[in-house]
């Protein structure tokens, strides 16, 4: 039995939609503009602990959509899941924290931002796949730079 307490453990708690806001700060007006609109998307990832093995891991998408300087609409949604941990040398679960579990969450972002953005009565903005893997091995050789 003492075997068994000491098995890596992993798996999905929950997942749910942390945040979400939608402005249209220049509407209506601007929705008779009829210049191609600019989109600037922003991706940002968290991971903390909540208790002992226990993780929220989150990933935030910004969409900022502008006609010439001003603003169309400006999505932002968190996405996030709760995690259990446990029985893993610290080096894997931060890779787990940071590329399992954003790929696990991206999906339900992607579809999130999609749905708002047409229910707002715009075209989808379609989120591309990220590779999280690369980004991980990006930000740890920036931390062995510095």
């Amino acid at each position: 039995m003492a075997d068994q307490d000491a098995s890596p453990v992993f798996q999905l708690q929950r997942m749910y939609l942390k945040d979400m806001s939608l402005e249209q700060p220049n509407s209506p007006q601007i929705l008779l503009e009829q210049q191609q609109p600019q989109v600037d998307i922003q991706l940002a990832m968290g991971a903390e602990g909540i208790a002992d093995g226990v993780f929220e891991v989150s990933v935030t998408a910004t969409v900022t959509t502008k006609v010439g300087e001003r603003v169309l609409f400006l999505v932002e949604a968190k996405q996030a899941g709760i995690f259990e941990i446990r029985n893993l040398p610290e080096d894997q679960v931060q890779g787990i924290l940071r590329v399992v579990c954003p790929q696990m969450i991206y999906p339900y972002l992607r579809a999130i931002v999609s749905d708002i953005c047409t229910r707002a009565g715009f075209p989808p903005i379609l989120l591309t796949e990220v590779n999280f893997q690369a980004m991980y091995e990006a930000q740890g050789a920036e931390g062995a730079a510095n």
